[in-house]
């Protein structure tokens, strides 16, 4: 087996940065070359019929050229990383008030709908704020996958140089937008959309904060918050999802206009647009999230912003007392 090793760190080889190796194996190679043409950032270059990672400085680890190799004849191995924001100042802990009602918000999601996992606090830090006390991950993660581990217990604080999904990050402003993905490229590429006309129109569309307006994405579980959270996420089975929605109209009796496309679902769908309007919104998931997180088919994603909660929670108590166990208990069914 021949395997050519070349070093990748991220930001320019800055002493934060995450590091990776890039490992071609030469002898199953076909030189196809899918591996250059769906690097979101160009890190691939053929040179003589065969890849040659060219700008390995620039490789955000997302491992999007292993997925697409026809051979699986890459891979993208992360070395240990420093630690970034070393003496950045910390974030005071959250007062012991804020605790319990986070904890409380939580054991009443679980109990009334039945979740089996945590729901999740959000907080996108704003940059050059103090940083709470959550641990950073040595190698990039994809921010749905953070999320997501976030569900099973996990507390994740990722600056940019630990995201892996440069469309993500761009979104929710901690870098600019590489220019494959916003060109629209790289969507056709994936036979995501039909024309490089809707794949522009997709990428205009959608919200984004301003590059570098975030240092950090922080994620935990909702009892485990450490910081305030500006949106709660629920990963759920659309019937809890309905029984969310009847609790955030419960005393209004509105119904809700919600905005979903498939792409972009929890950068977009379940973060910034509850965090930018103010609004809960739903999603049904997305290539990416699907494709690279354990999140089953069945499941579906809930954003609230934490303005919301408390009505939210007092909703959901009321149809807990009744509706929910009712509905559940199928008493309109006719007998069999």
């Amino acid at each position: 087996m021949t395997v050519i090793d070349q070093s990748a760190a991220t930001a320019a080889n800055t002493p934060s940065a995450v590091r990776y190796d890039v490992a071609i194996d030469l002898e199953s190679c076909t030189g196809c070359g899918l591996c250059e043409a769906f690097c979101p950032v160009d890190v691939f270059e053929m040179q003589s019929g065969l890849p040659v990672a060219v700008q390995p400085d620039l490789c955000w680890g997302c491992e999007t050229c292993a997925g697409q190799c026809p051979t699986t004849s890459i891979r993208v191995n992360c070395r240990e990383g420093a630690e970034p924001f070393v003496d950045r100042p910390k974030a005071n802990p959250l007062p012991a008030e804020k605790v319990g009602l986070y904890r409380e918000w939580s054991r009443t999601l679980k109990e009334v709908l039945g979740l089996r996992w945590s729901p999740v606090a959000i907080s996108l830090i704003p940059a050059g704020d103090p940083l709470p006390d959550v641990p950073v991950p040595e190698e990039r993660l994809r921010y749905c996958q953070s999320l997501m581990a976030a569900r099973r217990g996990r507390s994740i604080m990722m600056p940019a140089n630990r995201h892996a999904c440069p469309d993500g990050t761009a979104i929710l402003g901690l870098t600019e937008l590489p220019a494959k993905l916003a060109s629209g490229e790289l969507y056709i590429l994936f036979h995501k959309l039909h024309d490089i006309e809707a794949a522009q129109r997709m990428v205009l569309e959608r919200p984004c904060l301003e590059p570098r307006t975030i240092d950090a994405t922080v994620v935990t579980p909702l009892e485990n918050a450490a910081t305030e959270p500006q949106v709660i996420a629920v990963v759920a089975q659309p019937e809890q999802a309905m029984w969310l929605l009847m609790s955030s109209s419960y005393y209004s009796g509105h119904r809700h206009e919600l905005n979903a496309s498939g792409y972009n679902a929890q950068c977009v769908e379940t973060t910034l647009l509850p965090y930018t309007t103010g609004k809960l919104n739903v999603s049904f998931g997305c290539y990416g999230c699907r494709a690279s997180s354990d999140i089953s088919d069945d499941m579906m994603f809930i954003g609230i912003p934490v303005d919301q909660m408390p009505t939210v929670i007092s909703g959901l108590r009321e149809l807990g007392s009744r509706a929910i166990p009712q509905s559940r208990n199928k008493i309109y069914l006719p007998p069999m």
